[in-house]
């Protein structure tokens, strides 16, 4: 039985992600009503504008494309799918509200780290022994597109990626099924898949062998 994996937005708008999940075997529920998630197995966070700063105690200096209906819904999601202990996958966007919701902040802009010339960039990354240590071995190129970064990690969190700056490039909680990723393992697989960094249909399909079924 294929397991079901919920994204907050509106069917068929996250291509990538669908195509993605889709080919780990999972199949994918979009909709912006949050009580569509209850008989899913798990959560995908996945990449768009910046969180709103008010939410982890910080003025506006820096953050841009906020979108306050997407932080309520996705944070109420979180706390849904963690009491349940149901996985979690944070990307980009979505590790950050991930470190927001464990009470963690954000660097509001963060230089050389956005995309260059439309086009993703590429780095590589030290990872600590965890489950993407498991998956990618102590170095790999991941791809890189945001402009802010977790800053102070959340309760539970500990970072075990980072790019050569120190900024965190991945996530995992000590207790609970959560795991968030600041590169784009969507952009990393399947027919998107570049020779010579890490394969993201891995990490999806790593990450969906935590789940199982049953609704809320």
């Amino acid at each position: 039985m294929r397991k079901t994996v919920f994204l907050y937005g509106r069917p068929g708008q996250y291509p990538n992600y669908q195509r993605a999940l889709e080919a780990a075997g999972a199949a994918v529920r979009a909709s912006l009503d949050p009580r569509d998630a209850s008989p899913c197995a798990a959560l995908l966070l996945p990449g768009g504008g910046d969180v709103e700063p008010w939410r982890y105690g910080r003025p506006n200096t820096a953050s841009r494309g906020l979108e306050p209906d997407r932080d309520r819904a996705e944070l109420l999601l979180l706390a849904r799918f963690t009491a349940a202990g149901r996985p979690v996958l944070g990307i980009c966007r979505g590790m950050q509200v991930i470190n927001v919701f464990f009470g963690g902040t954000l660097v509001q802009d963060q230089p050389g780290h956005g995309q260059a010339a439309g086009r993703d960039r590429l780095h590589r990354v030290r990872t600590a022994p965890s489950p993407l240590k498991d998956l990618y071995g102590r170095d790999v190129i991941v791809n890189s597109a945001h402009h802010q970064a977790a800053d102070r990690l959340g309760g539970g969190l500990r970072a075990v990626q980072w790019t050569a700056d120190g900024t965190v490039e991945a996530v995992v909680h000590r207790a609970l099924p959560v795991w968030g990723v600041q590169w784009h393992p969507e952009r990393l697989s399947g027919p998107l898949a570049l020779a010579g960094a890490a394969d993201g249909a891995r990490l999806f399909a790593a990450w969906l062998a935590l789940a199982d079924g049953g609704a809320f």
